[in-house]
C-alpha cells in the first residue's frame, strides 16, 4: 500500500527555519522530520510512499538521492568521480521505495492527493495519506485494519488536541479558582493519518483543500474515526520544535516505535 505524503507547502510560520529548505525538511535529533514519519510507518511494513513535492523539492529530492553517501564511508576520486563504497560499514540503512512527484509550488493539498493518482498502482485498493509535519505514536497496522472493518471510503485519526491557551475556572462570584496551562481538548481533531479506498478521488476536486473532500464524505456517511489517546504533535512554532528536539534527547521519544 502506497502512502502519500503532502511535503509540498512552504511553512511560513516558521519561516526562520523553512527559508532555504522545505518544512519536512526540519531537523528533530538530527533526522528530517520526514525521515521520523516514514519510519513509523515502514516500522509497520508499509514502506511505500509518494512525496507530493512543491516548494524548494530538489532539498529533498538530494538528502535521498544522497543518502547513501551520507551513511556510508567511501573513497571518491575526483578526477573521474570513481567512487567506492564501503557498505559493510554503512551505520544506518533505511528501507524505503520513493516515488517523488513535483505537484507545483502553489498546488493546494487536495489537488496534490489527486496529482498523485496515477502513481498508486492499479491493483492497489487503499492508499494512505499525511502530512509533512506531524509526528504520533499510532500502530498503522491498527488504522488500516480499522479501516478495512468500517467499510467506509475514508478513515482520519482522530487526536485530541491541546488548547492554544492557558484556561481559568470562574466561581459564581466570578472569582478565579484554578489555572489549567494548555489543557487537553474533549474534542476530536483530525491528526493527518489517513486511509481512503480508491473511490476517494471521486469526492476530491482540483483546486480544493483536502478538507473539502471530507466534508463530502461525512455528508454521505462515508467517513470514519479512529481515535487516539496517544502522543501526537504537529511543528507549526519554533517552541514545538525545541519540543520533539528534547524529547528525542531524552532517549525515549514516544514516536519512535522503530528499534
Amino acid at each position: 500500500m502506497k502512502t502519500i505524503i503532502l511535503c509540498g507547502g512552504s511553512g511560513t510560520r516558521l519561516k526562520d527555519e523553512t527559508e532555504y529548505k522545505p518544512k519536512p525538511m526540519i531537523n528533530v535529533g538530527g533526522k528530517p522530520l520526514i525521515w521520523h514519519i516514514m519510519k513509523i510507518y515502514a516500522h509497520y511494513g508499509f514502506n511505500e510512499f509518494i512525496l507530493a513535492l512543491g516548494y524548494k523539492a530538489g532539498y529533498i529530492k538530494d538528502f535521498f538521492l544522497n543518502q547513501k553517501a551520507f551513511t556510508s564511508d567511501f573513497s571518491l576520486d575526483t578526477k573521474t568521480h570513481k567512487t567506492k563504497f564501503y557498505l559493510e560499514n554503512r551505520r544506518e540503512i533505511d528501507n524505503f521505495k520513493i516515488t517523488f512527484i513535483d505537484t507545483g509550488l502553489d498546488t493546494l493539498p487536495g489537488e496534490r492527493i489527486l496529482l498523485c493518482q496515477n502513481y498508486i498502482p492499479r491493483d492497489d485498493k487503499y492508499f494512505m495519506v499525511t502530512y509533512g509535519d506531524g509526528l504520533i505514536d499510532l500502530n498503522i497496522a491498527d488504522l488500516v485494519k480499522f479501516h478495512k472493518k468500517q467499510a467506509t471510503i475514508g478513515t482520519i485519526c482522530g487526536i485530541h488536541p491541546k488548547f492554544k491557551y492557558g484556561v481559568m475556572k470562574v466561581t459564581k462570584k466570578n472569582l478565579v479558582s484554578e489555572f489549567k496551562e494548555k489543557p487537553i481538548m474533549d474534542d476530536w481533531a483530525n491528526g493527518g493519518y489517513m486511509i481512503f479506498d480508491k473511490r476517494f478521488f471521486k469526492y476530491q476536486f482540483p483546486k480544493e483543500l483536502e478538507h473539502a473532500a471530507l466534508i463530502r464524505l461525512a455528508k454521505k456517511g462515508q467517513l470514519s474515526l479512529y481515535p487516539h489517546n496517544g502522543f501526537w504533535m504537529a511543528v507549526d512554532t519554533n517552541k514545538e520544535l525545541d519540543e520533539l528536539n528534547k524529547l528525542w534527547n531524552s532517549q525515549n521519544p514516544p514516536w519512535k516505535v522503530w528499534g
